[in-house]
């Protein structure tokens, strides 16, 4: 038995795959009077919006790491520089590739600190008062690849 074909609309419910596949059939041959576009303009602000929560969610990781490796020394691994390397070299992509994106690191870094702030305490079981309120590093610290904070000793 052969399937009846859905409408664009349908399949945006139902097969989000098979959606984006008969959408982008739909406007290579022109037939944009077929195309759900509400779904299409719903679909390119989710891609804002997700390229902006995952920055602000490698900025999250890159300060816990970076805390990590302040106020643990003793415990630091090549795994926690690789995590530190990886977060800083992703969030570096995602400014290439969205460079409208600039200023957003440093308008979330507060926001982002706190996040980071309160996994370094879980991860690390120092109480969450050990570590500073705000932010210690700055931006351009946070982004520069030859920057690891020294070692807080207890």
């Amino acid at each position: 038995m052969t399937p009846i074909p859905k409408s664009a609309a349908q399949l945006y419910e139902t097969d989000f795959f098979a959606w984006t596949e008969k959408t982008v059939q739909l406007i290579r041959a022109g037939q944009f009077g077929q195309v759900d576009w509400d779904a299409v303009i719903e679909e390119i602000e989710s891609l804002g919006r997700s390229d902006r929560r995952e920055l602000k969610s490698r900025l999250e990781v890159l300060l816990h790491h970076l805390l990590k490796w302040q106020y643990q020394s003793g415990l630091r691994s090549g795994s926690w520089q690789n995590t530190i390397d990886e977060q800083r070299n992703k969030i570096l992509d995602l400014l290439q590739e969205s460079p409208s994106l600039n200023s957003y690191p440093e308008e979330v870094l507060a926001q982002c600190y706190h996040r980071g702030l309160k996994a370094a305490s879980n991860e690390t079981q120092l109480p969450i008062d050990t570590f500073p309120v705000e932010c210690p590093y700055s931006i351009a610290q946070v982004f520069d690849v030859e920057f690891l904070p020294d070692a807080i000793d207890f």
